[in-house]
């Protein structure tokens, strides 16, 4: 049986130092959180190699007495607490008496402190814990604490330390938390020589804003302030139309100490309910202010989470003032102007006017020609073929674009054209179905055809299909696969395009979300035509052989991120790469965006950005973070619910997903939902 024995004290320190002394960014924060309770107005934070090679961190504070200096490295030394009753009211940064004794024992500390009025400083040397001899030296007043050679005793934990980049990213991530906490102190962040970070400290947190976060997030911000009995909150918030593809932007302080808190999220985002596009997430920088015997900050070794007395009304407040400062400013005076949109009515030819975005949007009606006499918008009588003005070509299978919406899963039978030459099937003016990109379109489609000698007019269409009788009731006509047309011979010196039947109809889309389908078997079917193409698009990507297509933007976008996730992105380059992206640092965090995949809108570039960086943060294998930034290709390129879907593209949806290719999204939800016909006839109390 194995004896019971007191560890060694360098063993104890080890242990202890594990569970404050994670990486060099837990030595940053630990250093600071001590400058700003020393009472300083400005901290200067220098690093090498991510914080392994050097942390240097000086501020004008109140400086440490020469004979105090050992004493300070000690466990449990600390000049923040006295008595017990002192742990139920803690106010400030740091109180546990362990951070300078955790540092010293994973690496070699040198001090340098002078007090205020005092004729001369004084230094210390520590290496693995153990101090040297106080020396007197010159210094300015305050302290400065150089940390070298982090965990050079502890190989176990050095090992598992990541790239400089990727450290370098948390210190700066850090520092972007210790400036909004405190808009009164003036910081200063130096990386490799290099400075990064430098605020006024005028005490103004739109100046903080502004240096940590960027311009473009401090200009769409809107005031907060609200208090309910001992509860205060202020800040700011992001404009409802101006959120954000993760949550990486949403800064929460407590007595001034940065936290992570579930509930304060929850409470920020039920504000925006209703009030913000659905994937998307609020970004805020709020201050909460309560009795320090209100909260528990001892709750965790890093300090990072805290324990609320009374949840319910600090969620409550939160809440409330959030909600409040929405309705009193609302979204659109936040959002700066944008150019108006481009219209179908701008122009008289719709082809040559209307883009992708516009038409989803805006219904895909366009303005009827002034000439012109109006049309049913739910005909679906096939016009008779018509002489081309200007080149004596003849246009056939022309629909308008109204009727062929509205007649979906309906075609012809046999459409007759003339030999020698070749139908193109029309092609919308908008990325199809499978994500392709749009081709130029300066002209109808029917119109677009190989140059030829004019050919004499075919003859009329079939009187059945150029003349459906209305009062007949319709024949079961399934959709067509594009795959699935032939070319056969019809009649001497003409072919016919012969169609095989599917075995399911469209019977028409709802919601222009959801696509309805009839089977064979008697059953409907709802299908989510986003969820499907989403599907679709994860299966093409996943199975690729090659790079994605890519369209090279004709002016750069500069993606203002937060530090943390633009150095989390600088440090996945090649992977972006592998993805369509083309991008380099542009300093501050931010990224030069060049290029972009084919089936991504570049108004999406920065959302797509920062879900990447999310992916990158929370994969925990590099076969787990590819796939998570394949599930946001996916997404972005997928037709979205409440678009104008073309009828070929719903076919080619409902035929993916009627041969049991497609079942599940990325995501795991269904793509489509069964009804029987004893289901609806139960429903309507038929059986």
């Amino acid at each position: 049986m194995p004896h019971i024995q007191q560890l060694d004290s360098h063993v104890a320190d080890l242990i202890a130092a594990g569970e404050v002394v994670e990486r060099p960014a837990s030595v940053v924060k630990e250093l600071v959180e001590n400058a700003i309770d020393a009472g300083s107005t400005a901290v200067v934070v220098e690093i090498r190699r991510g914080g392994m090679g050097l942390i240097r961190v000086t501020d004008n504070g109140c400086g440490i007495a020469p004979a105090e200096l050992p004493t300070a490295f000690l466990r449990h030394a600390t000049s923040k607490l006295r008595t017990e009753a002192d742990l139920g009211k803690i106010g400030t940064l740091g109180f546990r008496g362990e951070a300078l004794a955790a540092i010293s024992a994973v690496s070699r500390v040198d001090i340098l402190t002078r007090q205020a009025g005092a004729a001369e400083g004084a230094s210390l040397h520590l290496e693995g814990g153990v101090p040297g001899t106080v020396e007197a030296a010159g210094a300015p007043e305050g302290t400065t604490i150089t940390v070298r050679d982090l965990f050079y005793n502890t190989p176990a934990r050095l090992k598992f330390m990541r790239k400089d980049s990727a450290e370098t990213a948390a210190v700066n991530g850090l520092m972007q938390h210790l400036v909004l906490s405190h808009p009164d102190v003036s910081f200063k962040f130096i990386k490799d020589g290099v400075e990064a970070l430098l605020t006024p400290g005028d005490g103004k947190l739109e100046s903080a804003i502004y240096a940590a976060l960027g311009r473009d997030f401090a200009r769409g911000l809107v005031p907060v302030s609200g208090s309910g009995g001992d509860i205060s909150v202020s800040g700011f918030v992001t404009a409802p139309l101006m959120g954000r593809g993760s949550r990486s932007m949403q800064v929460f302080f407590v007595n001034g100490r940065f936290i992570k808190s579930q509930l304060l999220t929850a409470a920020l985002e039920e504000g925006y309910r209703n009030q913000i596009m659905k994937g998307k997430f609020p970004g805020c920088v709020l201050s909460v202010t309560l009795p320090v015997t209100a909260v528990d900050v001892n709750v965790h070794p890093a300090k990072t989470q805290v324990k609320f007395a009374r949840e319910h009304d600090v969620f409550d407040a939160v809440y409330h003032t959030v909600l409040d400062a929405l309705d009193r400013t609302g979204a659109p005076a936040a959002v700066p102007a944008k150019e108006p949109p481009l219209t179908a009515a701008s122009r008289q030819d719709f082809f040559q006017t209307m883009d992708a975005k516009t038409f989803r949007q805006g219904g895909g009606k366009p303005a009827a020609p002034p000439a012109a006499p109006a049309r049913p918008a739910w005909s679906t009588e096939l016009r008779a073929p018509a002489k081309v003005a200007d080149s004596g070509r003849t246009s056939f299978y022309q629909t308008s674009r109204p009727a062929a919406q509205s007649a979906l899963g309906r075609a012809p039978s046999s459409v007759t054209i003339p030999s020698g030459r070749q139908q193109t099937p029309p092609a919308p003016a908008y990325r199809g179905a499978l994500g392709q990109p749009p081709a130029s379109v300066t002209a109808p489609a029917a119109e677009r055809r190989t140059e030829e000698p004019a050919a004499p007019a075919p003859a009329s269409v079939s009187a059945e299909t150029a003349a459906p009788q209305r009062s007949a009731p319709r024949p079961f006509v399934p959709a067509i696969p594009p795959e699935q047309l032939k070319l056969t011979e019809d009649l001497p010196g003409q072919t016919a395009l012969e169609t095989k039947e599917a075995p399911w109809r469209i019977a028409g889309e709802v919601l222009r979300t959801y696509i309805i389908c009839e089977s064979e078997d008697g059953c409907v079917w709802l299908i989510d035509k986003h969820a499907a193409h989403e599907r679709i698009n994860f299966d093409k990507l996943k199975n690729a052989q090659e790079p994605p297509m890519r369209q090279t933007l004709l002016a750069p976008i500069a993606a203002e991120l937060s530090r943390e996730d633009g150095a989390l992105l600088l440090e996945n380059l090649p992977l972006l790469e592998q993805f369509g992206f083309a991008c380099e640092d542009f300093g501050g965090g931010a990224l030069l965006v060049r290029e972009v995949p084919a089936d991504i809108d570049a108004a999406d570039t920065v959302s797509t950005l920062e879900e990447f960086a999310e992916c990158l943060r929370t994969g925990r294998s590099p076969d787990e973070k590819r796939e998570n930034l394949l599930h946001t290709m996916a997404c972005k390129a997928a037709i979205k619910g409440g678009w104008v879907s073309d009828s070929a593209e719903l076919r080619v949806l409902v035929d993916r997903v009627q041969s049991g290719e497609v079942k599940y999204c990325p995501h795991g939800r269904p793509v489509a939902v069964k009804l029987t016909k004893y289901e609806l006839e139960k429903m309507f109390k038929r059986a």
